[in-house]
């Protein structure tokens, strides 16, 4: 099972222009958040303050992960990135040295 950083951006042509429209999409978005941070598949969620990105750190298989984010499509854009523990470093230097 593996770590991922999610970097996250609301798509912003499908913002609607209504206030209250964009708070219903917005609520809609952060129910689903917290049923993946119930889940377990979330660990660490947060929002750039002022701005429509922010991250995740996800866990789970590359098949979880990507089903998993699969569901905020098309009103979400992601960037993942795999996370190296410092142990799997550490490891990877001790290779290193022979």
């Amino acid at each position: 099972m593996g770590r991922y950083l999610a970097l996250w951006e609301i798509d912003q042509s499908r913002v609607p222009v209504d206030a209250k429209e964009i708070a219903a999409g917005w609520s809609l978005l952060a129910e689903m958040v917290k049923q993946d941070i119930k889940s377990g598949i979330t660990k660490d969620y947060g929002v750039f303050v002022g701005e429509t990105k922010g991250y995740s750190v996800l866990e789970g298989t590359e098949v979880e992960v990507s089903s998993g984010l699969t569901k905020y499509a098309p009103y979400v854009i992601f960037k993942v990135h795999a996370i190296a523990s410092l142990a799997q470093i550490t490891e990877v230097i001790k290779k290193m040295s022979g």
